[in-house]
C-alpha cells in the first residue's frame, strides 16, 4: 500500500497582518482616489459637509457625484450641523468586523442632523448611557494607518462630553 500523506511543512505566522485595501473600511481620501475628496478636505478642516443638488435642491448623505433624485450633476458642498439627535442605536458586543475586534463593545447609531440622517460610531458612552433623542455632537478622528495619507473620519459623542 502506498502512503499518500502529503508532506507537512511548518510556516511562521506574522505578529501583524496588514489588510488588503478591500478590507479597509475607510476611503483613500485624495483627489486621485475619490471624487468626493472635498468632503474629506472639509472634514479635515473640522467641517461636516455633504452635497446638495443645484437642479432639484435635494440633500443626500453621503456626498454624491450624481443626484439620485434627478440624476443631475450640478452638486455643491453644503455644511451640516455638528449637533444632532440619536434616531436609533445599538451596541456591538461580540463579533466585530475584521480590524475592529479590539474595540468591542462600541455603540453605532443613526444620527438625525435635520437635513440628513447618517450612521456613525458614538464615542465616550455605552449603550446604557444613551436614549433615543439624546443630543450628540461631531468629533473628527484621525485614522492611524499605514497608507501614507492624512485620513480622517467622523464620529459623535454625547453633547457636552469631552472629545479627548
Amino acid at each position: 500500500m502506498t502512503d499518500h500523506t502529503p508532506d507537512r511543512r511548518t510556516v511562521s505566522v506574522p505578529e501583524r497582518v496588514d489588510f488588503p485595501r478591500l478590507l479597509d473600511f475607510y476611503d483613500l481620501q485624495d483627489e486621485e482616489q475619490t471624487r468626493i475628496h472635498e468632503f474629506y478636505a472639509n472634514l479635515r478642516d473640522g467641517q461636516l459637509t455633504t452635497t446638495q443638488c443645484g437642479d432639484c435642491d435635494a440633500v443626500h448623505f453621503p456626498p454624491r457625484v450624481v443626484c439620485p433624485e434627478c440624476h443631475g450633476d450640478d452638486l455643491s458642498y453644503v455644511d451640516l450641523p455638528h449637533r444632532g439627535d440619536l434616531f436609533a442605536f445599538t451596541e456591538v458586543r461580540g463579533a466585530a468586523p475584521i480590524g475592529m475586534d479590539d474595540d468591542v463593545p462600541f455603540v453605532v447609531a443613526v444620527v438625525d442632523l435635520g437635513p440628513v440622517r447618517l450612521s456613525a460610531r458614538i464615542e465616550d458612552a455605552g449603550y446604557d448611557d444613551l436614549a433615543i433623542g439624546d443630543e450628540v455632537e461631531l468629533v473628527v478622528v484621525e485614522l492611524d494607518d499605514a497608507t501614507d495619507q492624512d485620513r480622517v473620519f467622523y464620529r459623535f459623542v454625547p453633547a457636552g462630553a469631552s472629545a479627548d
